[in-house]
Order: structure tokens, then sequence, then C-alpha cells
């Protein structure tokens, strides 16, 4: 039993201090029985001035689950890391080849045309009466040696497509920074694996593949016989599961009725209207680079025959003009970039095709992506919110997909 005398507060008129307490405390233990033992805590005496507190010590707490958490694997992360440093690598690279390619494209434009025009020049003065022997033989040659060199400089330029060649790299420039940010986002936010190490691997091998850098060799063919989307991201392999019909993970079938429309429409309208540009865009440009050596090389036979009439000279300097047009349409225009961002734009909308197909055609829920946030991706890579979205499939649903509206709005 516990006996606890506590003074009172004693005051003193004359002293001008603070009030003085004095708490004392004494705990009386019962006897014990003979051969029992008990086993008290130990306690913990703190002190402040006059004051004595006993306390007794607390229990210790119990290890928590977090505790258990091991967070991702170090060498898991180190790989990501490698790769992303390889990624940074390709994009300083792809940049400055495209930076490059641009100025070969304008240097080459700009030089072409000052030869033709030189050579159409020198092709007139030749042909003038005033100017007779040696000095029309010399004006001859150097305009008809001027014109094989604009012929050749053009065959050479028209085959490698300075201004394609640019784009290429500015596509997979955005596209390489694109990929390094997801592996930025999965490092911070999420728990990178193994197989996340070999996913990202195979999205850098496939970019590689899709945009090549050296100029000799193989590169990207220049005028298809067809136009197909570009395609720079590897092959989707997942495994079909066992269909069910509870969906979680952010997923329903009202989602998934959705992205199916709108699948519709891409395929429908968006992909196709830019396949179709791209087929025009692809005639307009085997056009130009025919037709652009042809006439130089025409103007350059009509050169050798100059002084034996004037139809040699109406093909000497009218050709020289006609091609100078013709070479400043195909290279100023950039109708090559043209083609290309078609067949880019035309690959965007099949990524996301391949992208949707993938979620939907994946049974087991848990290994898609959260339906919720997939939605939100969807719905600003097409330039609309969630609900435009959602009207755009209704109308999808409502009209049978006979719908003449596209699902993107930025381009």
């Amino acid at each position: 039993m516990a006996k606890i005398q506590a003074a009172s507060f004693i005051y003193t008129s004359d002293c001008k201090s603070f009030p003085y307490r004095n708490i004392s405390a004494a705990i009386s233990i019962p006897r014990l029985i003979k051969g029992s033992q008990i086993s008290i805590p130990l306690q913990l005496r703190t002190t402040f001035e006059d004051e004595t507190i006993i306390v007794p010590n607390l229990p210790q707490n119990k290890k928590s689950k977090a505790d258990d958490f091991t967070g991702p694997d170090p060498l898991v992360i180190a790989k990501l890391y490698e790769i992303l440093e390889g990624i940074s690598d390709r994009v300083e690279m792809h940049k400055n080849v495209g930076e490059q390619r641009n100025n070969w494209n304008s240097l080459l434009l700009t030089s072409i045309n000052s030869i033709t025009l030189a050579a159409a020049t020198m092709a007139a003065m030749a042909a003038a009466t005033n100017i007779v022997g040696d000095a029309a033989l010399a004006l001859k040659i150097s305009s008809t040696t001027l014109y094989l060199g604009a012929t050749g400089m053009l065959s050479i330029m028209n085959k490698i497509q300075p201004s394609q060649l640019a784009e290429e790299q500015r596509n997979a420039a955005r596209l390489f920074k694109n990929l390094g940010t997801q592996i930025e986002k999965l490092i911070a936010i999420g728990n990178p694996t193994a197989q996340d190490v070999k996913i990202m691997m195979e999205k850098v091998l496939a970019l590689d593949k899709a945009y090549l850098l050296p100029l000799l060799g193989k590169m990207l063919e220049k005028y298809p016989s067809k136009v197909e989307p570009a395609i720079w991201w590897p092959e989707a392999r997942r495994r079909q599961r066992k269909e069910t019909t509870d969906l979680s993970n952010g997923w329903n079938f009202k989602l998934e009725g959705t992205m199916g429309e709108i699948i519709k429409v891409m395929k429908k309208n968006d992909k196709e209207d830019y396949l179709r540009l791209g087929e025009k865009a692809l005639k307009i440009h085997k056009a130009l680079a025919v037709s652009g050596p042809f006439l130089t090389g025409l103007a350059a036979l009509g050169t050798t025959f100059v002084g034996h009439g004037s139809l040699p000279v109406m093909v000497g300097v009218f050709g020289g003009a006609l091609a100078t047009i013709v070479n400043t349409f195909e290279h100023a225009a950039q109708v090559g970039m043209v083609l290309e961002l078609y067949r880019s734009n035309a690959g965007f909308f099949k990524f996301m095709e391949e992208s949707i197909e993938s979620n939907l055609l994946e049974k087991d829920v848990n290994r898609r992506e959260n339906g919720e946030l997939f939605e939100l991706k969807v719905a600003l890579q097409l330039g609309r919110s969630l609900s435009e979205l959602r009207d755009l499939a209704n109308i999808s649903a409502r009209d049978d997909g006979d719908i003449e509206e596209f699902a993107s709005k930025l381009f």
C-alpha cells in the first residue's frame, strides 16, 4: 500500500522569489510469500532541480512491418542507370547528327543552285553574237562542266535526302528522351526488377534499329514502294490468361469498351489519313528526285551544241533555270522531311493501337497498366480531356465506327 505525503505551498511575504514546491513519494511493497519470485522492472530516475520523478521503463516497440521491407535490388538500379547513361549519350549523338545533316541540306541546296545558275549564264553568254572563237568555246566547256557537276551532286543529294535524315534524327532524339524519362520515373516511384531491365534494353535496341546513325551502308529506304508506319518499339509478347469477369486495377467493362472504340477511330481515320497523305508525298518526292538531275543533264547536253542554232541555247539556259526551281522546291520545301513526318505520325497511332490492344488482350488485370492512369495517358496523347475521350467513344459506338471525327486533336 502506498503512502503519499505532500507538503503545502509555503509563501513568504517579504520574499520576491517564486513559490517553492516540494513533492515526495514513498512506495511500500507488501511482504512477499516465502519462496516466491517477482521480477520488478528497473526504474529511471530523473531529477529536475528539487523534484524527483520516478518513471518506469517503457516496453520496447515491436518490430514494424516496414522494417521487413527490402528496397529494390541495387544491381537492378545500377543496370537501369547504365541504360540511362547510354540513352543520354544517344540523345546527344542523334541531336548533333541531325543538326549536321540539316546543315548539309542548306549548304548543298545553295551550292547546287549557284552552280546551275552559273552554268546557265555561261551558256547564254556563249551564244552571244559578239563572243566568238576561243572565248565562246571556253564558256561552252565551263557551262557543260558545271552542269555535269551539278547533276552528280544533285543525284547524291536526292539519294541521301539530308532533310529526311535530319527529321529521322530529331524523331530519334525525342523518342530516346521519352524512354529516359520512363526509366527515371520507374526508379523514382517504382520497384524495378530484372524484367524491367530486359524490357528497357529491348526498347533501346528497337530504337537503334529504327533510326540508324551511319550514313553509309544500310539506311532507311527513302523511296519505298509503299508508305508504311514507322516502327520504333519491340514486338509485344504478352501471354493471355484465363478470362475473368471480376475486373480490378482500375479497369471495368465500360473502360474496355471505350478503349476499343478509340482503336477503331484511330485506325479508320487518323492512321489511314496520314498514310494517304504519305502516298501523295511519296509520288511528289519521286517525281522531283528524278526531274532535277534529268533537267541538269539535259541542259549539259544542250550546252555542247551551243552555236548550232537557237534550240541548244534554249535547252541549256531554260533547262538550268527549270532545274533550279525543281531543286529549290524539293529541298527547300523539304519534301523528304514531310514524307518522314507522315510516316512517323502514322507510326504513332499504330503504337497507340498496339499499346491499347496489349492491355485489353491481357486477361490478368494485375499485369495491365492501371486503368485510370492508362485512360489519362491516352487522353493526353490525343489532346483530349477525359470527358471528350468518352464522348468520342460513345459517338463511335452509336454510329458503329462510322465517324468522320479524328481521334487526335494535336495533329
